[in-house]
């Protein structure tokens, strides 16, 4: 029975957690490609729509995807693939493009826009901060309100009750006392 208590939560908590990390790990990136100073011209291979949703009730979104490709600094061609593109930009044009150099290159056709982001962080950790704190409160109060009371559904606690440490029977103390 508690296992629902605590285990529902501990799940919630380690969804929490691993949202925070990606969503860290993706403005980490964005920020790399910005501060590194590198640009390139790149141009717009593809632009595709992926849909999410419309089951049942639920709406539908779509997102845009824009493919680019440059020439790094070091001569490599990089190709890459980012959502969340603007519609202005079509097949065949030419934007310009930040990256980092290094043995995998993080690269972005989004403008620098630090602030934007690190608010969105912000909110963005601060919602995930108050499910995690809401949860382990969950677990707190549901422990301290329900741990004086044992498991009654399933009978631990043992008031009027001996067990016979032999067998692993359990007798009413009045019973137990008459048996020899």
């Amino acid at each position: 029975m508690d296992l629902m208590f605590y285990g529902g939560p501990t799940f919630i908590i380690a969804m929490a957690v691993l949202m925070a990390t990606f969503v860290i790990r993706r403005v980490l990136r964005m920020r790399r490609a910005w501060n590194s100073g590198l640009t390139a011209e790149a141009r717009c291979l593809r632009t595709y729509t992926t849909t999410s949703g419309g089951s049942g009730d639920t709406s539908v979104h779509t997102t845009l995807h824009h493919v680019y490709e440059f020439v790094a600094r070091d001569g490599r061609t990089v190709r890459f693939d980012e959502p969340h593109g603007p519609g202005t930009v079509i097949e065949g044009d030419y934007v310009t493009v930040f990256y980092s150099e290094g043995e995998q290159v993080n690269a972005t056709a989004h403008r620098p826009s630090p602030v934007r982001h690190g608010l969105a962080l912000a909110g963005i950790l601060g919602f995930l901060g108050v499910v995690v704190v809401f949860c382990v409160g969950f677990m707190l109060t549901y422990s301290q309100i329900f741990e004086p009371l044992g498991d009654v559904f399933f009978g631990t606690d043992n008031d009027g009750y001996v067990v016979d440490e032999q067998t692993g029977e359990t007798f009413p103390a009045d019973q137990y006392a008459e048996m020899p």
